[in-house]
């Protein structure tokens, strides 16, 4: 019938044009498959991978200690991710990534429609594959052509490797913020724990970041974070990979979001940084990105001790210098209520310094102060634990430091693990010790806090020793013929102005008090000034100056004027743990190092340290009798002298060492020993300025040195050197004293040393102590 082929016409005509347009796109498709799959990159970038690796320093017991590098990744393979950290990645990324081959058709047609029905954000439907495509070989830009490209790559890479070598490429490639390239960075640096340690909460909140990283950066913005965080935990749960009960679990969980990003097992900031420095030096091409490995001479546990042990002296300085108010103020305007999300963001850029965390007062009176803790803990103190601050509770307090609503402080668990009051400290403080057979650096915290102050102080601070120079210029006088023995008058001493050339110089001992004629030995033990001034007049400024030069001092610090004889020079703790390192071993010099070796990413050695020790003759400096005799004196320093508390506090006599107190208390000293092992802690402010008075180094260095020496010798016999050959034995007992037999035979003959003082240029203020 005419009518129907008519409508038979009508129908089939543009079924034939739509089966054309068909066979023509597919003809096209096919052509440009044809042409532009043969020009695709080749794969053996993803075959032979070989990811950006950040250099990383350790301990030399394994422990990792810093991560330098614009990528920080940690590469695991596909059989070490745990099944919830690959549960939450295909709920939120592609959940048939094991059913596709390269393009999940479905999800495009999921996408399409919802594009097209929502008037919402656009969705996506890109596989793990493509994005994988898009890491290693495209750029981000949204064009056809690019599209095209990264579909046809797609389909390259899954007819070339295997399902879990492509997961294993994404969870190794994909940016996920923090500088954080793959899932295991990412579990280390948002969480501080190993991938396989992670929960299903914090494996939902690390799957949603590749979406877009700083959106969904738990970091910055916390709140975004945990709507996109519950949004795969959802999935996880639509998709049954976890239970009802595993979802609700999740839900309510509180992550504990790492803010300090440096954070690493062991507090040696410092050192990380000098072996970065070295390895760039001798490694300079790829330094941060071919997976060198830095093995440094310290270990974990006595660096834990050195670095506790400055904290808490200089934690308890601070206290006995009270408490100064406020840290700074928040405008509390927009906070409305104590529970707020904002008040969490208001603390959000005040970095925690050490087990100093900040927190934000909600109310205060001088009874109670009511406080929000980062995380949203709420803490009301009271008592003990607002002591230290009570001063600035009063409503008398200066208003810009006064505690009230709205003020920053600082918290510090107290002995009883309870929270108090506490504040950042002002002062700088520094601390090294090296074994003095071969150099070997076994600690080093070079300040307070390495994310506040960078200065490194054990190396680069130039400052007074005071007293801690004075056994230089006795193992000078040594070779000159002094003995421990020999008698010096400790009384007052008047420089005119015509030997200084200026104005007349009056020094006086620390504590004002001269007890006459006494001998080296005991001159040394209590720091008796005007006795090293004699002695210093004795033996010439000048030869001093060049006589510690053998130590590792830099004469041209140390000018030759009477005040060298109280540490009026200027050194750095590293050249002074240097120079009592001669002393502990017996009279050689070692060179103190801190990079142990360097390895590549295979583990094969590149560069090994070759130190020098003691016992080669290439190294000694003085002679053997010289440092047996000094020993002996610096130890009655440590059992009746100035620094007596430390073999009281260690239960030890084999202990050597010398304070030090600048002039004003501006600097604090203590520097010792003990056979195996040489250390020094400075304490004192970068711009300089007193201490406190009582403040010397007894007083604020040597807890230091002690804290860290309660570890490093807990399992060390006590030991003391054998006098070597050259000595004579005078006395008995205490009193028992050597002296070198020459001198012995001189003095026998009626010999005198004699030694007259020479006039002397313009003097510096002499430094206390």
């Amino acid at each position: 019938m005419p009518t129907s082929r008519l409508a038979f016409r009508l129908f089939l005509y543009p079924v034939v044009a739509l089966l054309g347009l068909i066979a023509i796109g597919a003809a096209l498709g096919l052509i440009v498959l044809v042409l532009t799959y043969p020009n695709l990159p080749s794969l053996e970038v993803l075959t032979d991978y070989r990811p950006k690796i950040p250099l990383r320093v350790y301990t030399a017991d394994g422990h990792l200690i810093g991560e330098f590098g614009e990528e920080r990744r940690a590469v695991v393979a596909f059989s070490e991710v745990p099944d919830v950290m690959k549960q939450a990645i295909l709920s939120a990324e592609d959940e048939r990534f094991f059913q596709h081959g390269g393009v999940d058709y479905q999800g495009v047609l999921r996408a399409a429609i919802a594009n097209l029905t929502s008037g919402g954000k656009k969705q996506g439907a890109s596989t793990i594959t493509q994005q994988v495509a898009r890491n290693f070989f495209l750029s981000s830009e949204k064009t056809y052509s690019r599209k095209l490209y990264e579909i046809l790559l797609s389909f390259k890479i899954e007819n070339n490797l295997s399902k879990d070598q492509i997961f294993e490429l994404y969870i190794n490639q994909i940016f996920l913020g923090q500088r954080a390239y793959g899932f295991a960075a990412a579990a280390q640096i948002y969480y501080g724990k190993p991938l396989k340690e992670i929960s299903v909460a914090e494996a939902a909140m690390l799957a949603g970041l590749p979406k877009a990283p700083s959106a969904y950066n738990p970091v910055a913005n916390p709140k975004r974070a945990k709507i996109r965080q519950q949004y795969v935990l959802r999935r996880m749960h639509d998709l049954g990979f976890i239970s009802d009960k595993q979802y609700e679990a999740a839900q309510k969980e509180t992550l504990v979001i790492k803010r300090d990003l440096s954070d690493y097992p062991v507090h040696a900031e410092f050192v990380a940084e000098m072996a970065r420095q070295i390895t760039a030096e001798r490694f300079p091409d790829e330094v941060y990105s071919r997976g060198l490995r830095v093995y440094t001479t310290i270990t974990k546990d006595e660096q834990e001790a050195a670095y506790l042990s400055l904290r808490k002296g200089v934690m308890d300085y601070d206290r006995r210098h009270g408490y100064r108010g406020a840290e700074a103020f928040v405008d509390m305007a927009q906070i409305t209520s104590d529970q707020d999300e904002d008040i969490d963001e208001a603390l959000q850029d005040i970095p925690d310094a050490g087990d100093l965390v900040p927190a934000l007062v909600l109310a205060a009176s001088p009874t109670q102060v009511k406080v929000y803790r980062r995380g949203g803990e709420i803490l009301t103190l009271t008592g003990d634990a607002i002591k230290f601050a009570s001063k600035m509770l009063d409503a008398n307090a200066p208003p810009i430091k006064r505690l009230r609503r709205g003020a920053v402080i600082r918290l510090l668990k107290g002995d009883k693990n309870a929270w108090q009051i506490a504040q950042l400290p002002e002062v700088e403080s520094a601390f090294v010790a090296a074994d003095p057979r071969d150099g070997r650096v076994r600690a080093l915290v070079g300040g307070f806090d390495f994310n506040r102050n960078k200065f490194n102080h054990t190396t680069q601070a130039w400052r007074q020793p005071g007293s801690s120079f004075k056994p230089f210029i006795y193992s000078a006088s040594l070779e000159k013929g002094f003995s421990p023995s020999s008698v010096i008058a400790d009384e007052p001493i008047v420089i005119p102005a015509s030997q200084t050339g200026s104005q007349a110089w009056e020094p006086h001992n620390y504590d004002g008090k001269y007890e006459g004629p006494m001998k080296m030995r005991t001159a040394l033990a209590k720091s008796k000034n005007m006795v090293s001034i004699r002695i210093l007049q004795a033996i010439t400024p000048g030869y001093a100056q060049d006589y510690a030069a053998r130590f590792g001092f830099d004469a041209d610090k140390h000018p030759p004027y009477l005040t060298m004889a109280l540490g009026a020079g200027s050194v750095t703790p590293w050249q002074m743990v240097t120079a009592y390192a001669v002393f502990a071993n017996g009279g050689y010099r070692i060179q103190p190092y801190v990079v142990k070796e360097i390895r590549d990413e295979k583990g094969e050695v590149l560069a090994a340290s070759a130190p020098v020790t003691a016992g080669e003759e290439s190294a000694r400096v003085l002679d053997p009798r010289n440092a047996f005799l000094m020993d002996t004196m610096l130890r009655d320093v440590t059992i009746y002298g100035t620094a007596a508390r430390a073999s009281v506090a260690l239960k030890r006599h084999d202990l050597a060492g010398k304070t030090g107190t600048t002039n004003e208390y501006v600097d604090a000293w203590f520097c010792g020993y003990q056979m195996t092992v040489a250390g020094c802690a400075w304490v004192g402010f970068d711009q300089p300025k007193k201490l406190g008075d009582k403040e010397t180094g007894g007083a604020a260095a040597l807890p230091i040195w002690i804290g860290y020496m309660n570890r490093a010798l807990r399992d060390v016999p006590v030991s003391l050197p054998e006098a070597p050959e050259g000595l004579v034995a005078l006395g008995s007992g205490r009193d028992r004293t050597y002296m070198y037999s020459e001198n012995a035979a001189k003095e026998a003959a009626g010999e005198e040393q004699a030694a007259s003082p020479l006039p002397q240029p313009e003097l510096d203020k002499p430094p206390a102590d």
